[in-house]
């Protein structure tokens, strides 16, 4: 994948056939912010509910079966994912996840962690927690992934020990864990700690790059119910992964350990590869291809507002991002206060991310949405930049 400036507005996609129809989404909302939380889809809510019936039928049965039926549930996910079902389990979102990561890698006094400054907020908090972080400045206007690959080796130091970097990044929409440098940070010995909480279903082999340690979330673009996500460990690794709180299942070791919760709702994950079979279904390479087109129709409509700066991007994501000007959005306060003013006056859904010196916008193209929704937030936005 490459990245590319702003380009020749494009046309704006048809509407993806029955797309819309399988979600119960508000349509009085325009729903442009599919990359914070996600959204389900009918038919995977509606196998979600009906393992609630059975759960509530016969707790007992449910509960003692659970162990069993995620393994299987398990082995299709990676199915999906092109992934060993040994090696992946699940896990209820990408900072879970990072805490089962970290906790398994080998830490010594004065080894370092290397994080960027495009990283979600928690999963950096659970570096931080471990060991002494290097935190490398990754300028949102970086031309392509080559620039990003030599900004974070050039951040290295002989204590880095380990790497925690996005897959795909969640403000700024950009491929930062590239194979290219995944593979040069193994090299040097680095163990790579991915976070690809965008990449399941937007990606179509998000494990290829091959990280010691990986983790996404099924929930966002892949379908899944909320609270669905997977841990992916290379083989080296897995020995050391050890469940956050003690389980029946400890003995088994990983995966099984981590994924025993007692009297839990376990009725996402299993629904999950109803969620995964519905994309295929759909033909995900379609799906993907069209959200792609529809974030850089919108894109291209908020490029054209008077102090908007579209930043680079990585072809094929259905997200894409743009600097707002100078002074607006600059802090956290400021930049959830405008996401809430957009969302109250204009019944619109974006993602407003802070940055120094002002602050960006996050658009999402899903088959849910109609390309006049973007039309709508570009004659909205000016009102809010002055």
């Amino acid at each position: 994948m490459s990245l590319t400036y702003r380009s020749a507005e494009p046309a704006p996609p048809p509407e993806f056939p029955g797309g819309a129809g399988l979600f119960r989404l508000d349509p009085d909302i325009s729903h442009l912010n599919h990359g914070s939380f996600g959204a389900v889809p009918l038919p995977v809510q509606e196998a979600q509910a009906a393992l609630r019936e059975e759960l509530h039928a016969d707790p007992d049965a449910f509960f003692l079966a659970v162990p069993d039926r995620l393994a299987r549930a398990r082995a299709q996910v990676a199915a999906h994912l092109s992934a060993d079902p040994d090696g992946i389990a699940f896990v209820s979102n990408a900072t879970e996840g990072a805490n089962l990561a970290l906790d398994a890698v080998p830490l010594a006094e004065g080894d370092e962690i290397l994080v960027t400054d495009h990283g979600y907020g928690t999963v950096v908090a659970a570096a931080a927690r471990r060991a002494p972080v290097t935190t490398v400045a990754l300028d949102p206007a970086l031309p392509d992934e080559d620039a990003v690959r030599e900004t974070v080796l050039a951040a290295l130091t002989p204590r880095t020990t380990v790497a925690v970097l996005d897959h795909i990044s969640s403000p700024t929409a950009r491929l930062i864990a590239s194979p290219a440098l995944l593979a040069e940070l193994r090299e040097r010995g680095v163990t790579t700690v991915v976070d690809g909480a965008h990449a399941p279903g937007m990606l179509a082999d998000p494990l290829a790059g091959g990280a010691d340690f990986w983790f996404g979330n099924l929930h966002k673009w892949g379908y899944a119910p909320s609270g669905t996500a997977v841990l992916a460990v290379a083989p080296q690794h897995r020995h050391r992964v050890r469940a956050l709180v003690p389980s029946w299942e400890d003995a088994h070791g990983f995966p099984r350990s981590v994924e025993n919760r007692a009297t839990a709702d376990y009725t996402g994950w299993l629904a999950a590869p109803d969620a995964l079979d519905l994309l295929h279904r759909l033909d995900a390479g379609k799906v993907r291809a069209h959200n792609s087109a529809l974030a850089a129709h919108g894109a291209a409509l908020l490029a054209e507002l008077p102090g908007i700066t579209p930043l680079p991007h990585t072809d094929g994501l259905a997200m894409r991002t743009l600097r707002l000007p100078p002074g607006i959005a600059d802090t956290h306060e400021r930049a959830s206060a405008l996401r809430e003013r957009i969302a109250a006056r204009h019944r619109i859904r974006v993602l407003i991310w802070p940055w120094p010196g002002g602050g960006g916008i996050r658009i999402c193209g899903q088959i849910y949405n109609r390309a006049e929704e973007y039309a709508r937030l570009a004659a909205a936005l000016p009102a809010h930049l002055g």
